[in-house]
């Protein structure tokens, strides 16, 4: 994996091969794009990576209309897809094989982003503000969870149709109101508009998160890409009396050398039970407080699983504690995130773990299903990221918010799960003749199948490169810059490759 000066390096040289291939209009600016427009940076920007250009040498075409045609080619750019040219229209008023934007429409047809619900694209018509979201969404994949969004709460009052894309839209950052309660869904989209939304996405799709990581190895390896890194083996029991057992002092000397040697902070991963919880807040994070100071680590990285409004309370509690008992030290909480249909949790105080916590790091529960003897248990579901995420960012900071995200795989045979690395999923995978993989679009998540001796097949979920970037993806668009790793020891390949 490559680290951050690596990464910087790359960037730096595809930025230079970009400019250097910029067309003459960044260097001496559209006449019709003042340099303080709202839109300017956008103009520039995409046309430097070619994702649109100005309708002259020296115009961009400020306050005029972006027509369909040129919206689905630019967006066909910016997704990078493979251009198609089929023998047989897909619709009757797109026929020409040769027109320029034949092949970007069917293009955008074949990738969902526009449909076949008439038998017209209407090419040369402008594109409504409704219509540019919706193409958005539908491109990114996310017409699932736009499907479930239409029943969350939106601001405004002048949508009627398309509800679920716009509120998905707007929530990830790519459209705006035209006032705090109206989106006028039937209002012609400008050229400026259509650049800054395309950009936004852009963006989004071109970020790459910070790292926080949970190690359970012997804390050697690599850690420049990551901002905190929690050694496992730290855990919180009341018997008699309160006591925090820390790792192994050799394993924690070379977590510590290790760690700080690459500038990122070494917390100490601190586990309970949750009938812990029921001791007095002070006295436990004193305990733990001690231990984080006596093993010269950074902070600490609090994991207990509460469950139950009483053990929820307690939960924050200890936080609010550990918060002030740590002083300059960090802390980093994990909390279960609300899940679709259940609501916000009232026992859950999420604003005030937001405030104790320097990050909140928000798990999201796999879905556990059966049918027929197939079991559907993708891991952070794409629909719950989606959610959660934009729930919690009401009522915490997002630069403190943090996704969880699975590295080990969830294996089921027999209706019994177990974990299982990446190591060995990588092995299942190299196994062509008997193992079978997929990719399931709606919860972006890949799984195999492997017929095995038994009644039941080896049913294998797990996160791929594809699954990673499409959950880093979903927070750059809400704004959250970090993802942590539940066990970097188990990470494979596989899922290293969405992250790089």
């Amino acid at each position: 994996m490559k680290n951050r000066f690596s990464r910087f390096l790359a960037g730096m040289l595809a930025a230079l091969t970009v400019l250097c291939a910029a067309p003459a209009a960044r260097a001496a600016g559209f006449a019709d794009v003042p340099a303080d427009s709202w839109a300017a940076e956008a103009i520039y920007r995409g046309v430097e990576l070619g994702l649109f250009q100005g309708q002259s040498a020296d115009r961009f075409g400020m306050g005029r209309p972006m027509t369909r045609a040129a919206f689905v080619t630019a967006m066909c750019r910016l997704f990078g897809w493979e251009l198609v040219t089929p023998e047989t229209p897909t619709f009757r008023d797109v026929q020409d094989p040769d027109a320029w934007y034949y092949s970007a429409v069917e293009t955008a047809y074949v990738h969902g982003a526009v449909t076949n619900q008439t038998d017209t694209f209407r090419p040369g018509d402008p594109i409504t503000r409704e219509e540019l979201a919706v193409m958005l969404v539908r491109a990114l994949g996310y017409g699932t969870i736009a499907g479930l969004a239409q029943d969350l709460p939106m601001p405004f009052k002048d949508v009627d149709t398309g509800a679920g894309y716009l509120a998905m839209a707007y929530e990830l950052g790519i459209v705006n109101g035209t006032s705090k309660t109206t989106f006028s869904p039937e209002k012609t989209a400008t050229r400026e508009q259509a650049a800054v939304m395309l950009m936004r996405v852009y963006d989004a799709c071109h970020t790459s998160p910070a790292l926080v990581g949970v190690c359970s190895g012997d804390g050697t390896g690599d850690w420049s890409d990551y901002e905190a890194v929690a050694l496992t083996g730290g855990r919180l029991t009341y018997g008699s009396a309160v006591q925090m057992a820390r790792p192994a002092a050799e394993r924690e000397q070379a977590f510590l050398e290790a760690v700080h040697a690459a500038g990122a902070k070494a917390l100490l991963h601190v586990t309970a039970s949750g009938s812990v919880l029921s001791h007095n807040a002070a006295q436990l994070a004193a305990a733990v407080a001690d231990a984080a100071a006596d093993g010269g680590y950074d902070g600490v990285y609090l994991d207990i699983p509460a469950s139950g409004e009483k053990q929820e309370a307690a939960l924050t509690a200890l936080a609010q504690a550990l918060d002030g008992a740590l002083g300059e030290r960090s802390l980093y909480v994990a909390a279960d995130a609300p899940a679709w249909g259940e609501g916000m949790s009232d026992a859950l105080d999420y604003e005030a773990l937001g405030r104790a916590a320097d990050c909140l790091v928000v798990r999201v529960q796999a879905y556990e299903k059966e049918a027929d003897g197939f079991v559907t248990a993708p891991l952070e579901p794409l629909e719950e990221v989606y959610y959660a995420l934009s729930r919690l960012r009401t009522k915490v900071d997002k630069s403190r918010l943090c996704l969880l995200l699975t590295t080990t795989a969830s294996a089921w045979e027999g209706g019994r799960e177990r974990i299982m690395d990446g190591t060995r999923v990588e092995a299942l995978l190299a196994d062509r003749i008997h193992t079978q993989s997929y990719y399931a679009q709606r919860y972006a998540c890949a799984y195999l199948v492997q017929q095995t001796s038994g009644s039941r097949p080896l049913t294998v979920w797990y996160l791929d490169d594809e699954s990673v970037r499409e959950r880093t993806r979903m927070c750059a668009f809400l704004g959250l810059d970090r993802v942590c790793l539940s066990d970097t020891d188990a990470a494979s390949s596989l899922f290293w490759k969405g992250l790089s």
